[in-house]
């Protein structure tokens, strides 16, 4: 096949045969890409009756209304979920954290809580550490249920509660500790406790409202707790399963369903059990006066040996993966090991899918932040076996699926945030903004034409405003120039080491200018790495942004990073626990009273004019009590 019949058929179906880099260069799309792309993508198909059925009128969904906008300016904490723990957590962070956490923030002014994905992960161990690669995207990992507040335990007995406490007992100790969070360990105690409350006499009322819970959410929960039970006699990888079970749909599978049917119940009411925890952690931010409450992260994608591919094998593409292309971070561009949507198959079913995921995340829920939302417009594909930066953009229909976020965000009466950083063209995010998706802005990005920090009044109104993410070094270690140094020891430069200290040493000078004009700096003044990571929080409130997010490992003085983009075993991703900058563990109780997050709040809260002594302009670097 000649270049043009290939770029012909591309074009047909949506694929992208060049693309603006980052750089705003062209950039020609390689014929094996484009082969590779529309071999996995196949005949096209017209609509068919599926699993998911088909949406009444066609256009529905891109007829939806807008997302509801925020009522006012509102400020919250971001957090990654399981590294905030307790002392009464199990070795990882969980709902009653989260609740927790509202409630004493909420108190204090704050509007919202965004979270982490929730998704759930293996149902037996070995557990994925990262919440953006869940087994479902729909269910709830029950590594976050909180085992004493469940009713059930309050109706054991001594001895089945002297059980549940020897199990707890060894992973409350590890909360002193600056260990690594071990899923591993945490689930095994916590599935031994839920089995010792799922055997207890059953309660006619709690029943009663289990089998609600059951017949509500349907043919997705039984997917689940087969896939589930399944797992756990075959592995997680169905891909991997006996041939006659890869079909969810097949008379093999329906055997074993009734076969296992004790184990998938149980995994079933795991979901029960985390729904009602969930909607107790939005009660709890509601009644501490926040008008938002818990924002949920959807990810990206799924696991493609996970349940929601299994389940949904009809409407998701194997043979490829997304990520994102070369940018400023990631010059070799990402693979996040995601399959995609297929876009004429998910039309086909009329977007129930990508519904029922949008859903699920804003049960119980203010709002929801749709991780990499341009991926509703466009996905960059990675075919297998090929590097990242050897992919291209494929096109979805993005006035349905656009549609579906926002209509079903008005539905709820909720918020919807979209993550759209790295390489967007302007119209994606204007279209996003006319639907009333939020977009975020993050600091370090925001710049002007020359390079130069973009002023506060140069901001959007529309977005949640951050200083950074979970993909970049926290402000502090940015500051320190200490994520050059874990790069270059990691292998993940580019460039020499020296050349990248000196880029990282003139944004963070380019920034301080920045800080002493709007006065949140002293001129000339020496400047720990906390007092910069106020003010920079302080120049977010001069912005004009709708919703300023508060990381919550930097307002503890963080110095690692939960992830390291380019790394898998290197480096451990999304197993640090909340720590200072001496790497000791904070816990949750001791936040309302840790003074660089009282100073970081507030200047969320309070911020100051051009020409006043701004929050930590020349105040002493806040302490620390001693009992960390």
């Amino acid at each position: 096949m000649d270049r043009a019949d290939l770029v012909h058929r591309a074009q047909a179906r949506g694929v992208a045969t060049s693309y603006r880099d980052w750089r705003g260069r062209e950039v020609q799309v390689g014929p094996d890409t484009l082969a590779a792309i529309l071999d996995v993508l196949g005949d096209a198909r017209g609509p068919a009756e599926g699993a998911f059925g088909i949406m009444p009128e066609p256009g529905a969904a891109a007829a939806a209304p807008a997302a509801p906008q925020p009522r006012g300016r509102s400020w919250g904490f971001t957090v990654q979920l399981y590294a905030l723990r307790s002392r009464s957590s199990w070795g990882h962070g969980d709902l009653r954290d989260l609740a927790e956490l509202a409630s004493w923030s909420g108190q204090r002014g704050a509007g919202f809580v965004l979270c982490s994905p929730l998704h759930a992960a293996e149902p037996r161990p070995p557990v994925s550490a990262s919440p953006y690669m869940p087994m479902s995207r729909r269910f709830t990992s029950p590594l976050y249920l909180r085992i004493e507040d469940i009713p059930e335990y309050r109706r054991l007995g001594a001895a089945g509660k002297e059980q549940i406490a020897a199990l707890a007992g060894p992973l409350r100790a590890r909360n002193a500790t600056a260990d690594l969070i071990d899923r591993d360990a945490v689930w095994a105690a916590k599935r031994a406790a839920l089995e010792i409350l799922r055997a207890a006499p059953p309660d006619p009322r709690r029943r009663t409202g289990w089998e609600r819970f059951r017949a509500r959410h349907g043919r997705a929960l039984d997917d689940w707790a087969a896939w589930c039970a399944l797992a756990e006699a075959h592995g997680p990888d169905w891909r991997e399963w006996p041939a006659r079970l890869r079909n969810p749909r097949s008379a093999a599978v329906a055997a074993e369903r009734s076969r296992l049917v004790g184990p998938a119940s149980f995994h079933a009411w795991l979901q029960w059990l985390a729904d009602e925890q969930r909607a107790a952690a939005q009660r709890t931010a509601r009644a501490a006066g926040m008008d938002i409450g818990i924002v949920h992260d959807l990810a990206v994608g799924a696991h493609p040996g996970g349940a929601d591919a299994w389940a949904g094998r009809d409407v998701i593409v194997q043979g490829v993966s997304v990520g994102a292309p070369p940018d400023e971070f990631n010059p070799r561009g990402q693979d996040w090991a995601l399959p995609p949507w297929h876009p004429e198959r998910l039309a086909a079913h009329g977007y129930r899918p990508l519904a029922g995921l949008v859903d699920a995340t804003l049960a119980h829920a203010g709002g929801i932040r749709a991780d990499h939302v341009m991926g509703l417009l466009r996905l960059w594909w990675v075919p297998a076996g090929m590097t990242p930066d050897r992919g291209t953009y494929v096109r979805y229909d993005h006035q349905a699926m656009v549609g579906v976020l926002a209509g079903r965000a008005a539905r709820a009466g909720a918020l919807a945030v979209g993550e759209d950083l790295g390489t967007v063209e302007p119209w994606i995010r204007r279209y996003l903004a006319g639907r009333g998706v939020l977009g975020t802005s993050m600091l370090w990005f925001e710049r002007t034409g020359d390079g130069a920090p973009l002023p506060p009044a140069g901001w959007r109104r529309g977005c949640l405003a951050t200083v950074g993410t979970h993909d970049v070094p926290p402000a502090a270690a940015f500051v320190t120039g200490e994520h050059v140094a874990l790069r270059a020891r990691l292998g993940l430069l580019a460039r020499t080491e020296e050349a990248e200290r000196a880029d990282a040493a003139a944004a963070v000078a380019a920034w301080r200018a920045a800080l002493e004009g709007q006065g949140l700096l002293a001129a000339g003044s020496a400047v720990t790495p906390e007092q910069f990571t106020v003010a920079l929080y302080g120049y977010l409130a001069r912005t004009p942004a709708a919703l300023i997010g508060v990381s919550l490992a930097e307002a503890v003085g963080e110095r690692r990073p939960q992830n390291l983009p380019g790394t898998s075993t290197e480096y451990p991703n999304w197993r640090i626990p909340l720590g200072g900058p001496d790497g000791r563990p904070v816990l949750a109780g001791q936040l309302a009273a840790d003074p660089l997050v009282a100073a970081t709040s507030a200047a969320v809260r309070n911020p100051g004019r051009p020409g006043d002594p701004g929050p930590g302009s020349a105040a002493p670097a806040p302490r620390r009590p001693g009992s960390r």
